[in-house]
């Protein structure tokens, strides 16, 4: 109801991951310790050093709109069990779920203050939690340019820690030697999944030459078969953009394409029904000079680009300032890992796309921001390391 997502997809991942995220950390919560090491020593006497994993107090979590409850989860489950009080600043469009959420955290018991929610704009709530003094550690996820911002008020105010996860246009690369089926299928999710309003969602598709026909042509049988309807009907594949706004700005992305010279071979434009629903979109023959080869549309729009070779391939892909995530697919493992190795971004997958993980760590490289988020390397965005040398 809060983001316009598809009830299987808001069962599935939306609702059952977060509770996974919760579930996961949870079991960190008495895990957490530091580490002996060992010194030199002032003779005749012994030294010994040893380190503590410490809270850093309050901290604050700025969470988008196109994940509501996920979002919140993949922050304030790890910010939690490293014993950290939170305020969270929900987007301003989609405030329900966190609202919702905080009702629950009563229910269960959770004593009062230790979750605390302000909903708001970002220029005023948002801008408030960057520059108070007592705020000790900032998490954000959105777009690149209001991270900039959060991060320029979070040094000037108090030099409070920083975790940004910005925007991305994660590259995915088909070789002509791939899984066919699976290639398609995988793309398809990569760029379709929850509308598009995905931030590792597969920005630009890389295709070898001397299969994009048969691919292009395979794509658009799936893309035709898409059932676009009510979020809440379980047969729905694609619901509606999140916010006019949002929809509006597609809309603009897409005639830009056309503009610059791109073939749009399918959709591009609103759908002829009531609600903010935008028909999957599929551009091809797009170069890399073009707006939409290095810009995210954050919706459902397939931008397809030809390669002829490894190497043409990972220069173009890391040719943007993002670097969130990316993906391969071949049967050579040895293509697979060096198209790994050298693409610059913080997640790649191979054989596969969009199978993130509570376990794993999240988080982007360049204008992508830094930090982490899930696994165990997320407990250190919301801990501090202080050492304590002894003598005896």
């Amino acid at each position: 109801l809060d983001s316009g997502a598809v009830y299987t997809l808001a069962l599935k991942t939306h609702i059952g991951m977060s509770i996974d995220t919760f579930r996961y950390f949870a079991g960190w919560c008495d895990k957490i310790h530091g580490s002996v090491i060992p010194i030199n020593h002032a003779r005749p006497n012994k030294n010994m050093t040893f380190t503590r994993k410490e809270p850093i107090g309050v901290c604050g979590i700025i969470t988008p709109w196109n994940y509501p409850l996920m979002m919140l989860a993949w922050k304030m489950a790890a910010c939690i069990a490293a014993g950290n009080t939170v305020v969270l600043k929900p987007a301003q469009v989609t405030p329900l779920t966190s609202l919702k959420f905080c009702e629950l955290v009563v229910l269960a018991g959770f004593p009062p203050g230790v979750i605390n929610v302000l909903p708001g704009s970002g220029s005023v709530v948002g801008q408030a939690m960057a520059d108070h003094p007592l705020i000790r550690k900032l998490g954000f996820t959105g777009s690149t340019p209001v991270g900039k911002t959060i991060m320029k008020s979070c040094g000037a105010s108090n030099l409070k820690k920083v975790s940004l996860e910005l925007g991305g246009k994660s590259p995915l690369i088909i070789f002509a030697d791939s899984d066919m089926d699976k290639a398609v299928r995988m793309s398809c999710n990569g760029v379709f999944f929850n509308k598009g309003e995905n931030c590792i969602a597969a920005g630009r598709i890389f295709v070898e030459e001397k299969i994009h026909d048969e691919f292009l042509e395979r794509v658009l049988v799936e893309v035709k078969k898409m059932k676009i309807g009510h979020p809440m009907d379980r047969s729905t594949d694609h619901g509606p953009q999140n916010h006019m706004a949002h929809l509006q700005k597609l809309l603009e992305y897409c005639q830009e394409g056309v503009t610059e010279g791109a073939k749009l071979v399918y959709g591009g434009k609103r759908c002829d029904r009531p609600g903010l629903f935008m028909e999957p979109t599929v551009f091809t023959d797009v170069e890399d000079h073009m707006m939409i080869a290095k810009e995210e549309s954050f919706g459902p729009v397939m931008i397809i680009s030809t390669f002829r070779d490894l190497d043409e391939a990972v220069i173009r892909a890391n040719a943007v300032e993002f670097g969130l995530a990316s993906g391969v697919f071949t049967k050579d493992l040895s293509k697979a890992m060096r198209v790994a190795e050298s693409i610059e971004a913080g997640t790649v997958f191979v054989n596969t796309y969009n199978k993130t993980d509570v376990a794993a760590p999240f988080g982007g490289f360049k204008q992508s921001g830094f930090g982490k988020d899930l696994g165990e390397e997320a407990l250190n965005e919301y801990l501090r390391t202080k050492a304590i040398t002894l003598e005896y």
